[in-house]
């Protein structure tokens, strides 16, 4: 029994460490792990540098396989210390975990001159490391939410500007024609979305008045049409900060911290709880 405490009380020490930031050690993991996302992504974008790559390729690998290892072992981490492991293996953060760990492994396993250009995209998944830093942001829950109670609103808003691309896509292919690069619709559609945008690649350009006049109304659309899916998510946002009590606004703000549930590894937890949100277990003291 005293075996199975004591079992019991490194993996709670470590659950502490690794998935909550509100104790000293867990602040200091996390930080650590910041500076070896940061430090692998710049590894990544040394070795892309083919100059660089060429005279420091084995000192780049070797720093890759000490930032492989500990993310191995962080992982695997991840998995011990929690109750239901699957929890976390198939959640988001846990997916990008085993992806920014697995390239370096799959390398060496598909090594061999008729799979190199596989070995090059595989380890180019290493990015996804850079995935891991969303989970420090402080704001992260709130702009998720915004986020989330908008994209009914944003999705209605992008419906009703394709519609309006096609129109206005359609219109520019009967003015301008072939002569002027409008060959088809779609194409007439693609530049459309790209004026629109503010992008302007500057492909395909109206030759005649009616086409200019036309474009200078869909330049014009553009900047208003970019600033509506930003002040969406902007109000979501603020009635998440705020909450109007009468005719005075209230600033309402509920302290969430960084405890993780030991067995199902949720997050975002009230200050004053003492079970999880999502499955009821007892949380950490």
């Amino acid at each position: 029994m005293d075996k199975e405490e004591k079992n019991i009380g490194w993996k709670q020490r470590l659950h502490e460490i690794i998935y909550e930031a509100d104790t000293p050690m867990g602040k200091w993991f996390d930080i650590l792990l910041i500076i070896l996302i940061l430090f692998s992504v710049l590894l990544i974008m040394l070795e892309s540098v083919k100059s660089i790559d060429a005279e420091y390729h084995n000192t780049l690998l070797i720093l890759e396989w000490i930032v492989t290892i500990l993310f191995t072992i962080e992982y695997f981490a991840r998995i011990i210390c929690i109750k239901k492991p699957t929890r976390y293996i198939f959640s988001f953060y846990g997916i990008v975990d085993f992806l920014s760990t697995i390239p370096l492994y799959l390398s060496y396993i598909l090594a061999g001159s008729q799979v190199l250009l596989a070995v090059r995209a595989f380890r180019l998944l290493r990015v996804f490391r850079i995935l891991k830093l969303v989970q420090f942001l402080g704001e992260a829950s709130q702009l998720k939410s915004a986020l989330k109670a908008s994209r009914a609103k944003i999705t209605v808003f992008l419906f009703a500007v394709l519609i309006l691309s096609v129109m206005l896509g359609t219109l520019m292919y009967i003015v301008e024609g072939d002569e002027a690069g409008f060959t088809s619709i779609p194409t007439s559609i693609y530049w459309t979305i790209v004026t629109l945008t503010t992008v302007g690649y500057g492909d395909i350009a109206p030759i005649t008045p009616q086409g200019q006049l036309i474009a200078t109304i869909i330049m014009l659309l553009g900047y208003g049409i970019i600033a509506v899916p930003t002040g969406i998510v902007t109000v979501e946002f603020g009635k998440r900060s705020k909450k109007g009590s009468g005719d005075e606004s209230v600033e309402h703000f509920v302290h969430v911290n960084t405890q993780a549930c030991p067995v199902c590894a949720k997050e975002g937890h009230r200050d004053d709880a003492t079970h999880c949100y999502n499955c009821g277990s007892i949380l950490n003291e």
